[in-house]
């Protein structure tokens, strides 16, 4: 029997906002409150705020945290200075991977690691099975809410919450501060929108008051409740990868593009396969593309060569709100990877005309 679908600790504030909420890796969770296409430039154009409390938190604590850290993810942790996060994946040991997280060093002998909704228990299982050297590991998932505030406004919106002076959190650092007269909130330097902003992780006992509290503070800048069909057009003009879509149990860093998280300066999860990988060269990439003609592409569509034989898959696709056109990411075979490369998106039947493009495809 599947696993009901759970409810988010603000399920029913998002549904007085008037929230559509869809099951999604394993939750129900608001797809959008008013329109994709007004939620997606509210955030790239001024501040709106995420719900994305599905999210999993662990933690690792001890003597051992950095050593089964080091063991199991492919960055190198061990750069990592106290109030900073890194961006990282656990590699499998058949040349996939198991998810994509963010690691971040609350002290030397305490770290948090974030990992996809959908992959909390699988993740959680993964963890603990390299985890002979004796680490403490929490699996706090459900006792947290984390509320994504992004965008080009976000600093502005809620400073006035905050005795932390957010314009000095840099990007990929945090702290634990008090926000909207809560206590040891942390407040990161991150996002998945490209946007700028913050993700603010809160006990859910508090998180009522904070979310109230954040749209209290940012009424004057036009702030907004955002759902996950911005999230998702948001990140894709970005070129950020999507577990699921992107990435997979059966995809490698190294196809990926995601060789500047896999440091080879230590051992980790089949590293000497991937080191192997990334020395031997990979016969297929992903790449981001902008379609040149008009059609939206979706997951799972053909890519192909002028000659119409298949030299890939579209893996995540839309229409840009930003750009006005199609934009995707898909794997294809290496030698239609360099940015410039003509390739076609089979849509309906038909093969219409795209372009690889360097990440990310929406230009400052």
């Amino acid at each position: 029997m599947e696993n009901p679908v759970k409810n988010i600790p603000l399920n029913d504030l998002h549904v007085a906002l008037g929230g559509k909420m869809v099951p999604f890796a394993g939750f129900n969770m608001p797809v959008r409150y008013s329109s994709d296409n007004e939620e997606h430039l509210c955030v790239r154009n001024g501040v709106g705020v995420f719900d994305v409390s599905h999210m999993g938190e662990f933690f690792v604590e001890g003597p051992h945290a950095l050593e089964l850290i080091q063991k199991v993810t492919s960055n190198d942790a061990s750069k990592l200075v106290v109030g900073q996060a890194q961006y990282s994946c656990f590699p499998n040991e058949t040349g996939g991977i198991v998810d994509d997280l963010i690691v971040y060093k609350f002290s030397d002998e305490k770290y948090m690691l974030v990992v996809n909704a959908s992959n909390i228990d699988k993740d959680w299982a993964w963890i603990n099975k390299f985890n002979t050297m004796g680490a403490k590991l929490t699996n706090a998932s459900d006792e947290y809410c984390l509320f994504a505030v992004q965008g080009p406004k976000a600093i502005e919106a809620v400073e006035s919450l905050t005795p932390v002076n957010l314009s000095e959190v840099k990007f990929y650092h945090f702290t634990v501060g008090e926000f909207a007269s809560v206590q040891d909130v942390i407040i990161s330097g991150t996002g998945y929108t490209g946007a700028g902003g913050f993700e603010i992780y809160v006990k859910n006992a508090d998180a009522e008051h904070v979310w109230k509290s954040i749209f209290e503070a940012g009424k004057d800048f036009d702030i907004k409740p955002i759902g996950l069909g911005a999230r998702d057009t948001l990140r894709l003009e970005m070129g950020y990868c999507l577990y699921g879509n992107d990435i997979t149990d059966t995809t490698s860093p190294i196809e990926a593009g995601l060789g500047w998280i896999t440091k080879f300066t230590k051992d980790f999860t089949n590293s000497e396969a991937l080191k192997k990988q990334k020395e031997e060269g990979v016969s297929r990439k992903l790449v981001g593309f902008i379609m040149q003609e008009r059609g939206i592409p979706r997951g799972h569509y053909p890519i192909v060569d002028s000659a119409g034989e298949v030299i890939g898959e579209v893996t995540s696709g839309t229409q840009s709100p930003s750009m006005g056109v199609g934009i995707g990411m898909g794997y294809v075979k290496t030698e239609f990877s360099k940015p410039g490369t003509e390739i076609f998106i089979q849509i309906r039947n038909k093969n219409l005309k795209a372009q690889v493009e360097k990440l990310p495809l929406l230009k400052a």
